[in-house]
């Protein structure tokens, strides 16, 4: 029987390179050695969204985008966390067994405090119980991660590792499985791309669209003139470049340093790449856009499967909790 995955990520609509590069098609890979569970995260989003007005807008587009990169619903249970509400129950029982000192010496809660000291709320601090919610009620075996998510996923296995020598064993201990996540730099060349930070490129923009944002991307900072000879190494658009144009990587970077080649002339280039690599994608994207009922209906048998195994493994912790 295959091992089960479980990975889940926030609603944030619309998915850029980013996304795809860095967690989609992992997702897509996993498919057909795993049983994959993929969850968007809705109450997650909540401990910052403070306007949830386009929250179920952005779960919508999130999963068109999921579906038309290659997710299929036959082979992975694909859902919304709060469509599950077990979840929130599991999270009320584990934040009975997990020590708050683990929680405060989180690394990402010391940040986000910086990032949003106005709203320090208790999802903030207790986000690491919900996540460990979230892998252990599915009984996932694997989770894929990038080594900065390492010590995230061994609090996760802290907290499932006390609940099973305090009331006998329940949960797998969540084993990583360390995929290539690579960090794409936004348009800015300097930070994570991001939609927050509007230096991003949505991958279901349309080919004009794609164009014109590839064209505001900062490029190679020393080269002031189209002679300057360029440093291809510390520019942001040939690092876009070792994806979507492998074969030519040598010919750009030796035309860029010889000067045979422009800053706009590699952007042109990245650009067309980027189009032609997206296409099926977007075909695909566009049909499925055409049938919004389609997007309901594999929520809806993404959670009903869902629910099969958190009822049953809430069941089992209820029992070895003395609850029932």
């Amino acid at each position: 029987m295959k091992r089960r995955v479980f990975s889940g990520a926030r609603p944030t609509g619309k998915q850029h390179l980013g996304n795809y590069l860095g967690a989609i098609q992992n997702y897509v890979s996993l498919q057909d050695e795993y049983q994959c569970v993929y969850c968007i995260v809705d109450i997650h989003a909540l401990t910052s969204l403070e306007d949830t007005g386009g929250l179920q807008k952005n779960i919508h587009e999130m999963m068109l985008d999921w579906l038309a990169a290659g997710l299929d619903p036959r082979k992975s249970i694909l859902f919304v966390q709060s469509h599950v509400p077990e979840v929130m129950q599991l999270h009320t029982l584990l934040g009975m067994v997990t020590p708050l000192s683990w929680l405060l010496r989180v690394p990402t809660f010391k940040e986000k405090v910086k990032l949003q000291p106005h709203n320090v709320n208790y999802g903030l601090v207790g986000y690491p119980v919900l996540m460990t919610a979230d892998i252990v009620l599915y009984k996932a075996e694997v989770v894929p991660v990038g080594e900065d998510q390492l010590p995230h996923l061994e609090l996760a296995r802290e907290i499932a590792r006390r609940f099973n020598n305090l009331f006998g064993n329940a949960f797998p201990e969540p084993q990583a499985k360390l995929t290539s996540f690579p960090m794409i730099l936004g348009l800015n060349g300097k930070e994570k791309m991001s939609k927050q930070a509007d230096n991003d490129i949505e991958i279901a923009l349309s080919p004009q669209e794609t164009i014109e944002r590839v064209m505001m991307a900062v490029t190679d900072p020393a080269r002031q003139y189209r002679n300057d000879p360029g440093h291809p190494e510390v520019c942001n658009v040939y690092s876009l470049h070792r994806y979507f144009s492998p074969l030519q990587l040598d010919d750009i970077a030796t035309q860029c340093r010889s000067a045979k080649i422009g800053c706009v002339d590699c952007k042109v280039l990245l650009a067309q790449e980027i189009n032609s690599s997206l296409e099926p994608f977007r075909e695909r994207r566009a049909i499925l856009a055409s049938k919004p009922r389609h997007i309901v209906d594999v929520l809806a048998d993404g959670t009903q499967r869902a629910q099969i195994i958190a009822r049953e493994t809430l069941r089992e912790v209820k029992q070895k909790m003395g609850l029932i």
